[in-house]
């Protein structure tokens, strides 16, 4: 079923029939950039999937709309994708030039013999490891993830990022085989079963989370702002999501892949200098219909304390990446395929940042 923000974007968009097909989901994307953007984009067009429509994909929205993209010289169209597996199959398809998702997408992509390459970084924290429950289970004796023994979690899709939260966070309390991790599609579908009932909790973004503190029934069982649980879990900086590619891309369209990461570049330049009333002022009406002006700016609030300064995925941000899908989503053997230096390009963040 389709969700209320997800109508209203599809029904505001006028590519609504773009990639329709594709694995028998219906995409829906967000409004395309104005002609005078389009018609200066000397690189040529370049579909951008983004894995759903939240606050925390700021970067690619404020990109958009200020025209950065177009200014490096791309006709970057973002799509929502609606899941991480969605993105990277539409990317893998050649449907999409660039994808943002899970940073763990590109990996497995790349380990199933499609060589992906992550060439931007968004944060240095997991966004959506937030576990959120309803506060009648809270107050009932759901205090905490080890608690979640014998009950549900729902997460988008398997294999997705969210997936990977769940089992990672029940496996760290001692759970993995004694809760039950359901697919349940995108963010608002999610939180509308969580509310409903359906599962006990999900994986959230703070978005998630704090819509369902506005509306009085939610409550997290693990908050990734929290510095102490946040690093017992992962013991430090674990990048969440970022920009991708196909290796294919890099080699053949190398300037067009330098515009996209050039224009997130500034994007997130953009936000760390502004204040968040400033950014949902810019991005809400167009992007955020669903989560209110007030949801949005406090999620982009605490975003900005996530947020990655400099793009930059480092060979230790990569590492604990490494620890939290090993033994879970690839194999020890798998993880030899995915070596840093062949999956994570910041080439082009370095010259975006005239440090190269």
């Amino acid at each position: 079923m389709q969700s209320p923000l997800d109508a209203r974007i599809l029904s505001s968009g006028s590519r609504r029939r773009f990639l329709g097909g594709v694995a028998g989901a219906s995409i829906s994307p967000f409004l395309p950039l104005g002609t005078a953007f389009a018609q200066s984009a000397k690189l040529g067009a370049a579909d951008y999937g983004v894995a759903s429509i939240d606050p925390l994909y700021s970067m690619v929205y404020v990109a958009a709309k200020k025209g950065y993209f177009a200014e490096a010289g791309l006709d970057a169209r973002p799509l929502n994708a609606q899941s991480g597996p969605r993105a990277k199959q539409m990317l893998a398809a050649g449907q999409l030039f660039a994808a943002t998702s899970g940073v763990n997408d590109p990996v497995s992509l790349t380990i199933a013999g499609k060589q992906a390459v992550l060439v931007a970084g968004f944060d240095n924290r997991i966004a959506f490891a937030n576990i959120l429950t309803t506060k009648k289970l809270y107050d009932a004796g759901l205090k905490d993830v080890k608690s979640l023994a014998g009950r549900s979690i729902g997460v988008t899709q398997p294999q997705s990022a969210t997936w990977l939260m769940a089992v990672y966070l029940a496996d760290r309390a001692g759970i993995k085989d004694k809760v039950q991790v359901r697919p349940l599609g995108d963010f608002s579908t999610m939180l509308g079963a969580v509310k409903s009932g359906s599962v006990d909790c999900c994986t959230a973004t703070y978005s998630m989370l704090n819509k369902a503190k506005e509306e009085g029934w939610g409550v997290p069982l693990f908050d990734v702002t929290d510095d102490a649980t946040w690093n017992s879990a992962f013991g430090g900086d674990v990048p969440g999501v970022g920009v991708y590619v196909m290796q294919d891309s890099i080699d053949k369209r190398p300037e067009a892949v330098q515009a996209l990461v050039t224009g997130i570049v500034k994007a997130s330049d953009f936000i760390r200098q502004t204040s968040p009333s400033d950014i949902v002022a810019l991005i809400g009406g167009q992007y955020l219909q669903g989560y209110g002006k007030q949801l949005s700016i406090d999620s982009v609030s605490v975003f900005k304390k996530i947020w990655s300064a400099d793009n930059l995925i480092t060979p230790q941000h990569y590492a604990r990446l490494m620890d939290v899908m090993g033994g879970r989503q690839i194999t020890p053997e798998e993880m030899k395929q995915v070596p840093y230096e062949k999956m994570v390009n910041m080439s082009f963040v370095k010259r975006a940042r005239k440090l190269a």
